[in-house]
């Protein structure tokens, strides 16, 4: 069955760090699906920027080589590429200096189209590009998006957050998180406020705990210079994983309404119990991971690949937390996100509490709890983990199976990118999905005295090894609780 496609309005969207990662990764394969799919209105325009000179041959060059290297064999229409690769030009932009910004103006002067400008680009450069944009007279018009990390800490996120805002209305700021964009965490809205099966359950009298992990086999790779600057509590917990805990634990908003939705997730975030410097040790968890192996062999460790001895830079964070409401009083909410670890998945467990009373005797086997798995990535799909009967004479015996929904086999349609439902929303002036200032203030607000207490600790951060699920102590963590972490992978 096709899924419907909805037209937007024309836009003209202006991407800076066109020639980086995330754009060539990312970005331009995200534009072309939704071109393919018809999404795109014929005089939308895609401009790219960087610093490097360049034709605008060169720069439809690379996007070309980006489709062929990023973009399914099974997805290449020539006729739709020539049409992508038609509404591409460049322009050369020194963003922290003057040169090109008035070409770039010149470029959008005139037209009437939705503008969109993407800061592809590290964090260092969002405060001078909106200056810039302000300066040629483009940020009147323009909606703004802006990646993670936004800040290093309360003070700094603050301080971008005050800049952008300088120029640009709340209104027309879209910090982006890819996880919100993914469709597994659209039908997690979804299996919560359509059904009638779950809501009702969905509280401390029913909910033993919920477990968010978030699993990477890669090491840091290319990125190491940005990620011992930042490190998993940063680079993942703050946003991502705080992220999905809000849309799990959130009350119903009245409507799916962007500022409606994001009261209920910043309520989470203000109601999630403190974790001071004396509780830290108790709560959190930081590893590096050492020489190991990983699926193709022999791994270094993180201070081989990065060079440094001397880092403390965790690759591995697991926390222990408690929302302090009516809803989940007393339910822990067990975070977990780590580099060179067995398996990359990223995945949502609801363990509901054990049954009352068990009918069966010993012979039928324990009855164990019913569990609801959200898997974000990869192999997007739903499992709900029942106790039935196993089949056959010889009296009752009992196995937990799962009601399994994958989204590949239950729908006969190619699944999204999460940044093509994500730039298609910026057009269509949607924030649902995108995070509000007081949002990311209040995800730093908690994660700060964290990063406090690790920074005026002499204490070294665990190690584990490459292809393990980090260090012992993130086991203990949960197992002083009499709980152990959900681990399976099939």
């Amino acid at each position: 069955m096709a899924s419907q496609v909805i037209a937007v309005e024309p836009f003209d969207l202006v991407v800076f760090g066109a020639t980086g990662d995330l754009a060539i990764r990312k970005l331009i394969p995200a534009l072309y699906h939704r071109d393919a799919a018809g999404q795109v209105p014929g005089s939308s325009r895609i401009i790219g920027v960087s610093r490097r000179p360049m034709e605008d041959a060169a720069f439809r060059k690379m996007a070309h080589d980006a489709l062929g290297a990023h973009v399914g064999k099974d997805h290449h229409e020539e006729a739709a590429i020539a049409r992508f690769l038609d509404r591409v030009s460049y322009a050369s932009v020194d963003v922290v200096g003057k040169a090109g910004w008035k070409e770039l103006a010149a470029m959008l002067a005139g037209s009437d189209r939705i503008l969109v400008c993407y800061l592809s680009t590290g964090p260092d450069l969002f405060v001078p590009i909106c200056d810039g944009l302000a300066a040629c007279g483009l940020a009147e018009r323009a909606r703004v998006v802006v990646e993670k990390p936004l800040g290093k800490n309360l003070a700094s996120a603050m301080a971008v957050n005050d800049a952008i805002g300088k120029h640009f209305p709340e209104s027309h700021v879209y910090r982006i998180d890819h996880y919100l964009g993914k469709e597994t965490v659209q039908n997690l809205m979804a299996l919560r406020f359509a059904n009638a099966l779950f809501e009702p359950l969905w509280n401390a009298a029913h909910i033993d705990n919920v477990q968010i992990t978030v699993a990477e086999t890669l090491g840091v790779e290319g990125r190491a210079g940005y990620y011992d600057t930042a490190g998993a509590l940063r680079d993942m917990v703050q946003n991502h994983i705080l992220q999905l805990l809000c849309l799990v634990a959130m009350e119903p908003p009245p409507s799916l309404a962007a500022d409606a939705v994001r009261d209920e997730k910043l309520k989470v975030l203000q109601a999630l119990v403190p974790i001071t410097p004396e509780t830290v040790r108790e709560n959190v968890v930081r590893a590096q991971y050492r020489a190991g192996a990983s699926a193709t062999g022999p791994v270094p460790g993180y201070l081989e690949e990065l060079g440094n001895s001397d880092s403390r830079t965790e690759t591995f964070v697991a926390l222990r937390a408690e929302i302090a409401n009516w809803r989940w009083a007393g339910v822990p909410f067990y975070l977990r996100t780590g580099k060179r670890l067995p398996s990359r998945v990223s995945e949502i467990v609801v363990s509901f509490r054990p049954i009352p009373h068990s009918v069966f005797d010993k012979s039928a086997g324990a009855v164990r709890n019913n569990r609801l798995v959200i898997r974000l990535q990869p192999d997007e799909g739903v499992k709900l983990w029942l106790m039935i009967k196993d089949p056959g004479p010889g009296g009752m015996r009992l196995r937990r199976v799962p009601l399994d929904m994958s989204f590949a086999e239950t729908f006969a349609v190619r699944n999204a990118d999460a940044y093509e439902r994500l730039l298609m929303d910026v057009v269509r002036g949607n924030q649902t999905l995108f995070m509000r200032r007081d949002e990311v203030e209040a995800a730093w607000r908690w994660v700060e005295p964290i990063l406090q207490y690790w920074g005026g600790s002499e204490e070294l951060p665990r190690t584990y090894t490459a292809g393990t699920w980090g260090p012992t102590a993130s086991v203990a963590l949960i197992e002083k609780d009499r709980r152990s972490w959900h681990e399976e992978m099939a």
